[in-house]
């Protein structure tokens, strides 16, 4: 089992960050138009200390039919562990 450590508030979430690409919808370079996107952009891990996390290279994705997919990449090339949810948990038969 992997050892227990304190954890400051703000310090115990694992972050994920989606960013969304803006360039080339408006017209003029330079600019955009408030609230519109691409349905591509990036993901990354945000940096933890506590959880020894350092961000390494965001990874792109095209669709938003990729964005479940390229989550898990990044969370693999990390080697985070999820645990299920409660609600999750309905959906196994082995108590986990």
């Amino acid at each position: 089992m992997a050892r227990l450590q304190k954890a400051e508030t703000g310090e115990r979430m694992i972050q994920i960050s989606v960013r969304l690409w803006t360039n080339g919808i408006a017209k003029t370079a330079g600019k955009v138009i408030p609230k519109h996107a691409l349905s591509g952009g990036v993901v990354r891990l945000e940096s933890n200390k506590t959880h020894g996390i350092t961000a390494k290279k965001p990874l792109n994705f095209n669709s938003l039919m990729e964005l479940t997919a390229v989550i898990e990449k990044v969370l693999l090339m990390h080697n985070i562990k999820l645990h299920p949810s409660r609600k999750t948990r309905k959906y196994f038969t082995a108590k986990l």
